[in-house]
């Protein structure tokens, strides 16, 4: 009797693997209600197999059932569904034929909170998938400061950078330096966060030079 692969995925067993290479095509089959491999593997948290199976057999994570719902449909823990995500490239914005994304579908039937909490996040965060070369570039080259800021970074010693007898603001080197450590700094919203700090300090300069500007006397 021939085995089916579809229990031995959701066994992880490890005559799988020998039959799929002998015949790699059915590494994408299905069976008779559209279930994958990629879906069985997901479903029950086999994660090297669900590698394998997108990585040398070249399976399409974004494989969907008879329902339209991919593998990310039918997770049961918050790795199988990271995994699917951050590594493999699935599309968390599919709907099934419903009209529901797997996050809509996981929070409306309340199995698990975890899961529809962790796909809230990644959407909201705005995580890019693997090969997002445009998220990665907009990352690589973050939006232009305002008209008239320049930042130059250095070694210069204070006195230098700002001129002899002058001394940096406290708090304002204490905002920059924690705003450098965060871990969006390089993001858009990072950025966006230091130019309005150059800008506030522009204008707090601006308005300390008018208060020492000694009125004219007739």
């Amino acid at each position: 009797m021939a085995s089916n692969i579809f229990i031995l995925a959701a066994d992880n067993s490890p005559r799988l693997l020998p039959i799929l290479r002998s015949n790699p095509s059915l590494a994408s089959a299905k069976d008779e209600h559209g279930y994958s491999l990629v879906h069985a593997a997901a479903s029950y948290s086999h994660l090297d197999l669900l590698r394998t199976l997108v990585h040398e057999f070249h399976v399409d994570p974004n494989i969907t059932d008879e329902d339209g719902e991919t593998a990310l449909f039918v997770v049961e823990s918050v790795e199988p569904a990271q995994v699917l995500l951050e590594e493999l490239g699935v599309d968390p914005s599919i709907n099934n034929d419903e009209g529901m994304t797997a996050e809509e579908k996981i929070r409306a039937e309340g199995d698990y909170p975890t899961i529809a909490e962790f796909l809230r996040e990644s959407r909201v965060i705005g995580a890019p998938a693997v090969g997002d070369t445009q998220s990665t570039e907009n990352r690589s080259h973050p939006p232009p400061l305002p008209p008239n800021v320049k930042i130059r970074l250095g070694t210069m010693e204070d006195s230098q950078a700002l001129g002899e007898g002058t001394e940096a603001d406290p708090e304002f080197r204490q905002r920059i330096e924690e705003l450098a450590a965060r871990d969006d700094f390089q993001g858009e919203e990072g950025q966006k966060q230091l130019r309005d700090l150059i800008a506030d300090a522009i204008r707090g300069a601006g308005r300390e030079d008018e208060r020492h500007v000694r009125p004219r006397l007739e």
